[in-house]
């Protein structure tokens, strides 16, 4: 398979990739990301608008792929040097399951279709609490990780599994289908938040991911196309 080789030089600010084309667009409102196909090659680097050391978040995503249940997607990669800080997964049982440097937390949610998903991940460093929300439902709390902190100054991907922090990257693993409106705060969402960014509606935008302001760059053969 290709290997990612990447350095440290001529690249985005907090990215930890070096990048081929002008760097880091900025912006994705009315857009979506489409990976057509499985490769080992094509991802979506993103640019956090401050440094992710981050002690709660909010994470949302609307999402949609045809890959079978049993496939391993990954939806959500974000890496430092030595760990897998926040990876969050489809596993090949179906359940969806996110990583803080360690063991997963893993749910039982409706399955990831053709159809889009809007879905959301909470988690609270303090008490532990973490669940995820489907169409602005939430599902059982879990708890998991309490007193963790996820560290800063790493790298956030979409499309792949970084394996180290400058490279390796699994077809197997990747990610085909569409991502849009990918939004993150650094603390937990209210419950009328989250079903109001689910509609659609006004929320306070997101402090360490903006979708409409984000900074990103394109890897490979990822499309960006109007979303209609």
């Amino acid at each position: 398979s290709n290997l990612l080789v990447l350095n440290w030089s001529n690249m985005c600010p907090a990215a930890g990739f070096q990048f081929t084309s002008a760097c880091c667009p900025v912006g994705l409102a009315g857009k979506v990301l489409i990976f057509p196909y499985e490769t080992d090659f094509s991802f979506v680097a993103l640019i956090p608008q401050k440094e992710m050391a981050l002690k709660a978040f909010t994470l949302c995503m609307r999402v949609a792929t045809e890959l079978p249940e049993e496939r391993q997607i990954i939806l959500f990669a974000y890496r430092t040097a030595d760990y897998d800080e926040l990876n969050v997964w489809r596993e090949k049982d179906g359940r969806i399951s996110f990583y803080l440097s360690g063991d997963g937390a893993f749910f039982h949610l409706p399955p990831l279709t053709t159809f889009r998903t809007s879905l959301c991940l909470t988690w609270e460093s303090g008490s532990g609490l973490a669940a995820f929300w489907v169409e602005g439902k939430r599902s059982t709390y879990q708890v998991y990780k309490p007193g963790h902190t996820i560290r800063p100054r790493g790298s956030v991907l979409l499309g792949q599994d970084p394996d180290k922090h400058l490279g390796g990257l699994e077809a197997t693993q990747s990610f085909v289908g569409e991502v849009t409106d990918l939004n993150m705060w650094d603390h937990v969402l209210s419950r009328s938040m989250i079903q109001a960014w689910n509609y659609g509606h006004k929320v306070p935008k997101g402090n360490v991911f903006d979708w409409a302001s984000i900074q990103y760059e394109l890897n490979g053969n990822v499309m960006v196309v109007d979303d209609d």
